[in-house]
């Protein structure tokens, strides 16, 4: 058996009344509060920002295609459906899917209220299943091959603003001349919590826009497009940009919303100083319980190089005790960090105030990538702040650690 590591084992256990067994049991509790904090703040780190992407993506897709021009309105001048952009997307390489959108302006009106609105017609083609996170009552819109669907869905805002409810008909007046107006019916309602969206956006058939512009079925306002990777965004919109025609743009959705990734670039900056501070504490934390360690086991130091054992092998001893100590407090660090997250993930038991925080309960996402990155740097950092303490082992002098005094 290795010696160092069969020492280690038999002092790994001081008795409980010693001092250092107190020490011992701060050092572990340290580390797992300094896991268990790392956790939870990546875990809510990457749900609030995964939940704010997604609401951001429903309305504001990845990558926005429309026509160069100076207009600087809600309504787009149009373009053809048909590009090779949009007919032949899957050989764009990262994009994950594509959708044809338009925008008008109007206001509805019920017997009683007023109310500003911009519809965002959409087709078959649009990202359902991403839109229903979003959707809390109703159904999406059901569209029909022969005319356009007379069905919208409003925000819960607009929604309680005009004291609709699923099932209600609505009248819509578009500002155009001269006005039209179509009588709508609410099918479902939304919501993001993010106000640039649930103050004036509604979702209608874009069938129904194109024929109160006196478009064709081929003529659209632009094209979303949805990344396989966010990460290659802008890797991606190079490569879009490239099979457009000359007189269409792109448009990134961190452009579009640079406020909103701004702030979201500058949690991350927060978590990092969290981390350095967490790292900080359980690091000098466990440095002075191997120094306590280290000044109770005097006497042994001093026989052990009594008997000829050389510094290097006295200090691996001391640094197995320092290092089993950290993966303990890193097992139960784990245990309570994903304990927790997966009580908050599962019932959702600390609510925010949605008007703030955009949305009404703490999210939690679990990054296994992230997580594992977290406990090996924090067990390979510990490990090197254990490296010095043990240096003091090689200024012991056998004879006045014999005689040492605890």
């Amino acid at each position: 058996m290795n010696f160092p590591i069969f020492v280690a084992r038999r002092i790994r256990q001081p008795q409980q009344a010693t001092f250092s067994a107190t020490v011992s049991r701060v050092g572990i509790t340290t580390i797992a509060l300094g896991v268990a904090v790392g956790i939870v703040a990546l875990a809510v780190l990457f749900g609030f920002k995964h939940t704010i992407y997604q609401k951001v993506f429903v309305f504001g897709s990845h990558l926005q295609v429309s026509k160069l021009s100076l207009n600087q309105s809600f309504e787009e001048p149009p373009i053809p459906l048909h590009t090779s952009a949009y007919d032949q997307w899957q050989q764009i390489p990262g994009i994950r899917h594509r959708q044809a959108i338009a925008h008008k302006a109007g206001i509805l009106k019920t017997p009683d209220e007023l109310q500003g609105a911009i519809v965002k017609g959409v087709g078959k083609d649009y990202d359902w299943p991403l839109f229903k996170e979003s959707l809390v009552e109703g159904r999406p819109i059901q569209f029909s091959d022969t005319t356009d669907a007379k069905e919208i869905i409003l925000s819960r805002i607009i929604a309680r603003k005009l004291n609709l409810k699923v099932g209600d008909d609505v009248v819509m007046y578009f500002v155009q001349s001269p006005p039209r107006v179509r009588k709508l019916q609410v099918v479902g309602i939304y919501e993001t919590n993010l106000e640039e969206f649930d103050n004036q956006l509604i979702i209608g058939d874009i069938a129904l826009i194109q024929r109160l512009n006196g478009w064709g079925a081929d003529s659209v306002g632009g094209y979303e497009f949805f990344v396989k990777d966010f990460e290659k965004l802008d890797l991606t919109a190079k490569e879009l940009f490239a099979r457009l025609p000359a007189d269409m743009r792109v448009e990134r959705v961190t452009e579009r919303f640079r406020p909103l990734f701004e702030w979201l670039q500058l949690l991350d900056q927060n978590t990092l100083v969290l981390f350095v501070l967490v790292l900080f504490v359980t690091c000098f934390n466990i440095a002075s319980v191997l120094l306590v360690m280290m000044m109770e086991r005097t006497p042994m130091v001093g026989l052990l190089k009594t008997l000829g054992s050389p510094n290097i092998q006295i200090r691996r001893i001391f640094f197995y005790v320092g290092l089993q100590l950290a993966i303990k407090g890193l097992l139960i660090g784990n245990i309570v960090g994903l304990g927790f997250c997966w009580l908050q993930y599962q019932f959702k038991i600390i609510p925010l105030d949605a008007t703030n925080y955009f949305m009404s309960t703490v999210p939690i996402e679990f990054d296994w990538s992230s997580i594992l990155l977290l406990n090996l740097g924090i067990l390979a950092l510990i490990a090197l702040i254990l490296l010095i303490p043990t240096l003091i082992i090689s200024r012991i002098r056998p004879v006045q650690a014999l005689v040492f005094k605890k």
